[in-house]
């Protein structure tokens, strides 16, 4: 999967401070330094390095609780935004849809034209839609890998206006090597659209407003890399191969 450059990191701080209670001496009639005073803080952080020394495991039970509690609360979190945001979701007329328009399961995928993991899992897209006649596919554009990428996802929506989203979309997930701005215009020519109009779609408010929205949506659902794929209830991050994109279809349309 390919992410963004501002990951989540932990900060041990956190553990540090967790840990100043149960190395500090609290047996009845003992005296501790005030916290607040130079004496007291540092001898406050030699115990805790003394004690860290001593029992180096239970900075990495600390932390492995504080990210199991991050990621349950984040988890939590998704499914809350999931529940609430199932219209902008999979029924936004702003994204371009793929397969059955009136299926009985919809996929969603969260792609970028420069992430070579959403070209990898691209040609088992096209076969999941050739192969099941009931499938809605919405395309949720996520440029997230540079300008470029904003300008094949402006592209791709002004193509959509002229009913050639399928194509660019196509022939931009087939291409191989790093985009720019005169390759993507090449790759439009190339598929017949008309050019003076795409360039004058392409700085519409809708189209700039519609990738602000998919920014948004896919922040609030945390999904932070590409590709990502939601159907039903589920968030599948990361590029799958084509039998586990049919075992989930088959979960969403079963449930």
């Amino acid at each position: 999967m390919h992410r963004p450059a501002f990951l989540p990191r932990l900060i041990a701080a956190a553990a540090l401070s967790a840990l100043v209670g149960l190395a500090s001496p609290t047996g009845a009639g003992a005296q501790q330094p005030a916290p607040d005073t130079p004496l007291g803080k540092a001898a406050i952080e030699q115990i805790v390095r003394d004690y860290l020394l001593a029992h180096p495991e239970v900075l990495v039970e600390s932390l492995t609780a504080f990210q199991e509690r991050q990621e349950a609360a984040q988890a939590e979190a998704q499914r809350g935004a999931l529940a609430s945001r199932q219209e902008e979701l999979f029924r936004n007329p702003a994204s371009p849809v793929a397969g059955n328009p009136q299926g009985d399961v919809t996929l969603v995928e969260f792609f970028d034209y420069q992430c070579g993991y959403c070209k990898a899992v691209h040609a088992d897209v096209r076969r999941l839609l050739e192969s099941d006649g009931k499938l809605r596919l919405v395309y949720k554009e996520f440029p997230i890998l540079g300008p470029a990428s904003l300008t094949a996802s402006r592209a791709a929506l002004a193509a959509h206006r002229q009913g050639k989203y399928d194509a660019l979309h196509v022939a931009l997930m087939e291409n191989r090597g790093q985009l720019d701005d005169d390759k993507i215009f090449r790759i439009a020519n190339s598929v017949g659209l008309d050019m003076e109009r795409l360039k004058k779609d392409m700085e519409s408010p809708e189209i700039q407003e519609a990738l602000q929205r998919n920014l948004r949506l896919a922040s609030e659902l945390n999904i932070r890399g590409t590709p990502a794929f939601v159907v039903g209830d589920q968030i599948i991050p990361g590029a799958v191969g084509l039998d586990r994109l049919k075992e989930l279809v088959a979960a969403g349309r079963a449930g």
